[in-house]
């Protein structure tokens, strides 16, 4: 067997005079590894008497962690270096502007939701919400809409299956068809006064460029003792000029039909269609709102005396008021989640409607 002391001093020579990192890692092969110096001469060890052996073990484990402990204290200093030459090498410039990154968009229906919340709102309307799925009270019966209404047929109405076969069509669950159920339930919850507005999505069996089936709308109640048919066109007028951010927009009411209203009108607004496009603002006409007075029956329904209490209704499609705000062709282009649309139409995270910041145009 080698002198352990003379093995010691040339092992960690070596390990002092290794260069980097892949020649500090050579030495440990030679000194450790399964054919290294120490390995060999503590195989060796079988071959002396039990004194001897004992003595000789207990030299070449002290040697062993000698040597190991001098290789984690070089491979420190040698990384310790390394990492300060890269540092003194790789200076960042914090003078450089940030490089540019992809950010995501508000998509327009809800940026519109939000325009339509911020004018509505600042007219002291509250934010009421309810279930997507409707039973037929709520859907229909309630809001004076007769059994033979269209609005009940399958052909423009998503109906789920009764859990009962014995509950019969007045019992069938719903998508409901607007975001009217929602005032009737707002008109069940307390007494009035009530002053609400109502966004959420909406379903239908329509499907072409104006029509699909899950859309939003945005509805209105408000009634109270004194609220009577003037109160509704001037909230509704101010509302379109808001939205549209027109001052002298022209806005009429024609008259109409709803069942949950009487009497009802649709709202139209000012528009040029001149070259075949068209442009808010002008001698023409377009409709954009359906509104009316609460009907009777609808308030008596709730447990809303009619004979004290009167208010008005009023309804728009947000899909319908983005195309028209933020000139959207096609209407089924706004669920077919295609980036470079959304890039084109959508909004910035910090584009948030208000009064006095502005709305988008």
């Amino acid at each position: 067997m080698e002198s352990v002391d003379k093995l010691r001093e040339e092992l960690l020579a070596a390990v002092e005079a290794a260069a980097d990192l892949d020649a500090l890692e050579q030495v440990r092969v030679a000194a450790l590894g399964k054919k290294g110096r120490i390995t060999d001469q503590m195989k060796g060890l079988g071959g002396l008497d039990p004194d001897r052996r004992r003595e000789a073990g207990q030299a070449l484990n002290a040697l062993k962690d000698a040597v190991a402990e001098a290789l984690d204290a070089r491979k420190a200093a040698m990384e310790g270096a390394a990492l300060d030459a890269r540092l003194a090498e790789e200076r960042i410039d914090v003078t450089l502007p940030a490089r540019p990154e992809e950010t995501g968009r508000i998509h327009p229906i809800s940026q519109v939701i939000d325009e339509i919340v911020a004018v509505l709102g600042d007219m002291g309307f509250a934010i009421a919400e309810g279930p997507d799925v409707e039973d037929d009270w709520h859907n229909f019966t309630a809001l004076n809409i007769p059994p033979d209404h269209p609005a009940r047929q399958e052909h423009d109405t998503f109906y789920l299956p009764s859990a009962d076969e014995n509950d019969g069509e007045q019992g069938r669950m719903v998508l409901r068809t607007h975001t009217s159920p929602v005032q009737i339930r707002t008109m069940q919850a307390g007494p009035p006064p009530y002053r609400v507005i109502v966004p959420g999505r909406t379903y239908r069996c329509d499907y072409d460029a104006t029509h699909s089936p899950m859309f939003h709308q945005v509805e209105g109640l408000l009634v109270d003792e004194k609220t009577h048919m003037g109160h509704l066109k001037g909230c509704l007028i101010d509302f379109c000029r808001a939205f549209f951010g027109m001052d002298d927009l022209p806005v009429r009411f024609r008259p109409s039909y709803f069942p949950f209203t009487e009497p009802s009108a649709e709202v139209d607004i000012g528009c040029t269609r001149a070259g075949g496009e068209l442009k808010i603002g002008g001698g023409d006409w377009l409709e954009v709102l359906g509104a009316g007075m609460v009907n009777p029956n609808v308030l008596r329904n709730c447990g809303v005396d009619p004979d004290k209490y009167q208010g008005f209704a009023f309804g728009m499609g947000v899909e319908r008021m983005a195309m028209l705000k933020y000139g959207v062709p096609d209407l089924r282009t706004f669920y077919e989640s295609d980036l470079r649309w959304l890039r084109h139409y959508g909004f910035a995270a910090l584009d948030v409607p208000t009064l006095t910041g502005g709305l988008n145009r």
